[in-house]
């Protein structure tokens, strides 16, 4: 059994190119009075700009219980009162109650 070491990859025989032959071609066809191809002229494509976003964001202090829903919403600055009525709605209820950041899209008139 022989092994052979260092070869790396395939070697293929590849299609040889004869660039003379290939270039007589094409002047043969120039000098017999063939039209060339001509590409159509394309028109540029029409580029579909992003809109602005005038969606402006207001951050709240948002009271959820243990399925993620909502219970109360306070604003960012009132975030001892968030505190305090996830501290009563869980010593009072089954599940607990937790305080989370909540960003709401504010309608500007």
């Amino acid at each position: 059994m022989a092994i052979q070491i260092g070869l790396v990859g395939s070697y293929m025989a590849r299609k040889v190119v004869n660039r003379k032959a290939l270039r007589e071609e094409v002047e043969a066809a120039e000098k017999a009075g063939k039209p060339e191809k001509k590409k159509k002229a394309t028109t540029p494509r029409k580029r579909r700009t992003k809109d602005p976003a005038d969606i402006r964001m207001k951050l709240f202090w948002g009271v959820f219980n243990q399925s993620l829903k909502r219970v109360a919403l306070f604003e960012y600055s009132q975030r001892k009162q968030a505190d305090k009525k996830a501290a009563d709605l869980s010593q009072t209820g089954k599940s607990p109650h937790f305080v989370q950041r909540v960003k709401e899209a504010v309608e500007e008139p």
